[in-house]
């Protein structure tokens, strides 16, 4: 059983190696479905559902979702953890235990032990290599255990960083757009203040967080599971909003040139679009239309009533059809598979923003 243990130990060993490479430190979008960080982040998502479905007050669902980001993240350093020292314990093994233990023969237990301490530099000293193989087997695991430390350590901020930035853009949309967030509601707020033209510079601010977005969520998928700090906010909601806003102005509202909503548009839907593929979350059309015949009549009232006119017309209407159908069934796969809401296209009635809120009132 030697070679055969030396064989599985290297190949454990590599695997591992070539994960947390691919995992920290590529910086670009893997397509190769057999990966542990994939298998692991989706398995472990599948049991989280299964327990969120049995939570019925929506607050503590939410509240365990969120649980989910950093949980796996853990699950997943340690589970790199684990094959590194159950690898180079078969090793141990295939080279016949040439360990030193005080008062007894060594055994598959204390190549583990010998492993454990070794990989996470404890440096105990009261198991030991006795041979040369076994002590370049001992120096490289070392060797392993400080680089892979050093990953973990460069890892974790990083993450943490690029989750800090996403949802400082998204906490800003709650005084622009409302929560949760919607279209109308943006575009009639600048049309109370007589501000259209503050639109532009808004949608160019946006245009840069979805390429950064993009850029973030590709190299570490798992910042998708990451919730916001509000149950009525998320990433997928503040894509949706940015997308319906182009949408409209797209469509034709007076006095709003359309080329930078254009041009955040196409960096909104590129994101949709691709992150679907990154979570593994094919198109679909929503469950229900989200914006009726009756609904369109309705923005075009509200936003009349602010001072703002949008186009009305059959070809204005086909044209806010086709941008819908061009985006929606990938932000809708979105929601459904991260367990979010999509944001109306129309502010709920009496409805307060987050920073209206609080506590004791």
């Amino acid at each position: 059983m030697g070679p055969v243990a030396g064989v599985v130990g290297v190949a454990v060993i590599g695997v591992a190696l070539w994960d947390t490479f691919e995992t920290v430190v590529l910086p670009r979008r893997v397509t190769r479905r057999l990966r542990p960080a994939r298998l692991l982040f989706k398995s472990l998502w599948k049991l989280w559902l299964i327990v969120a479905a049995v939570i019925r007050r929506p607050g503590r669902r939410e509240s365990f979702l969120s649980l989910f980001g950093p949980f796996s993240l853990i699950v997943l350093l340690g589970g790199w953890s684990m094959m590194l020292l159950l690898g180079f314990a078969l090793v141990h093994s295939a080279l016949g235990l040439q360990i030193a233990v005080p008062e007894r023969p060594p055994t598959f237990f204390t190549a583990l032990y010998l492993s454990g301490t070794t990989l996470f530099t404890l440096g105990l000293g009261d198991v030991v290599p006795t041979s040369a193989a076994a002590r370049a087997v001992t120096v490289l695991e070392a060797f392993v255990g400080f680089a892979f430390l050093a990953l973990v350590i460069g890892y974790l901020p990083v993450v943490y960083q690029a989750f800090s930035r996403r949802e400082a853009h998204i906490a800003m949309l709650d005084e622009w757009a409302g929560s949760p967030p919607a279209a109308t509601e943006l575009i009639r707020r600048l049309g109370q203040w007589q501000d259209l033209d503050a639109l532009g510079q808004f949608l160019a601010a946006w245009e840069s967080w979805a390429a950064e977005l993009l850029e973030s969520h590709i190299s570490y998928p798992v910042l998708a599971r990451f919730r916001s700090q509000h149950g009525n906010e998320s990433w997928v909601a503040s894509l949706t909003t940015i997308l319906d806003t182009c949408a409209l102005i797209l469509t034709g509202v007076d006095g709003v040139r359309p080329r930078q909503a254009w041009l955040t548009f196409a960096m909104a839907r590129h994101v949709a679009v691709d992150l679907c593929q990154v979570l593994d979350t094919p198109p679909q059309s929503p469950a229900r239309d989200r914006l009726s015949a009756d609904d369109l009549r309705r923005l075009r009232g509200v936003l009349h009533e602010a001072g703002v006119v949008l186009r009305t017309g059959d070809e204005a209407d086909r044209k806010l059809v086709e941008l819908r159908r061009s985006y929606e069934p990938y932000v809708a796969a979105l929601a459904r598979g991260l367990l979010l809401t999509l944001p109306p296209w129309l502010p709920s009635a009496g409805a307060k923003d987050n920073w209206q809120k609080s506590a004791w009132l």
